[in-house]
């Protein structure tokens, strides 16, 4: 993985959007779209749109053979075990046997293979570079955060009926929201006009 920043901007359908940071590129993944109620913020329609999700940092996996159908459907059902993996350990429960079998039959994959530059201060992928090399690593990072020093700070988002969930990979581990630009703000507009209501 690339020793990039991750987070990725999320697009509210209703309108707006903003920056959300999971922690985890594998995370990031999970926020793609999602199954039921969260098909709404589907952003993988075509298999083109995959190979432009992969491509862009941290990750940057350029894909040299295009992605198929094929592979936008294993990467979202990887997306959804990633999903319900996340959100069952934020809530202390045991994981689901079917997500963490697609996890290891993802991981189980050749991963994407690092690539030294020829002034040896950068490092791509070697090709090819392929969608299903590409799912493996992510698959293969989740196993890793579930089984890691983070494997105890999975949260979902403290917001109202918010279900965004992350890996507190602060120092302190303190905190709560998706976004203090979402969440966070609106907690404290609560909080403030709950305060007003009190005064005499």
């Amino acid at each position: 993985m690339r020793a990039h920043a991750t987070g990725r901007r999320l697009i509210d359908p209703r309108g707006g959007s903003f920056w959300f940071d999971a922690g985890a590129v594998c995370l990031d993944f999970a926020h793609t779209g999602g199954e039921g109620p969260y098909a709404v913020f589907e952003s993988l329609h075509e298999p083109s749109d995959l190979a432009g999700w992969l491509a862009a940092p941290p990750l940057a996996a350029l894909l040299t053979v295009p992605a198929t159908a094929a592979d936008l459907s294993a990467a979202r059902v990887l997306r959804q075990a990633i999903w319900e993996t996340a959100h069952e350990q934020a809530a202390g429960r045991p994981l689901g046997d079917a997500a963490v079998t697609v996890l290891n039959r993802a991981a189980a994959g050749p991963p994407l293979v690092p690539e030294l530059t020829g002034d040896g201060t950068t490092a791509g992928w070697a090709a090819p570079v392929l969608a299903g090399q590409a799912l493996s690593t992510l698959a293969r990072e989740m196993i890793g955060l579930l089984t890691g020093p983070l494997s105890a700070r999975f949260r979902e988002c403290a917001g109202d009926n918010c279900p965004l969930v992350f890996v507190d990979s602060s120092r302190p581990g303190a905190r709560r929201w998706c976004a203090m630009e979402r969440c966070g703000n609106r907690h404290k507009l609560r909080s403030l006009r709950a305060r007003q209501r009190t005064l005499p």
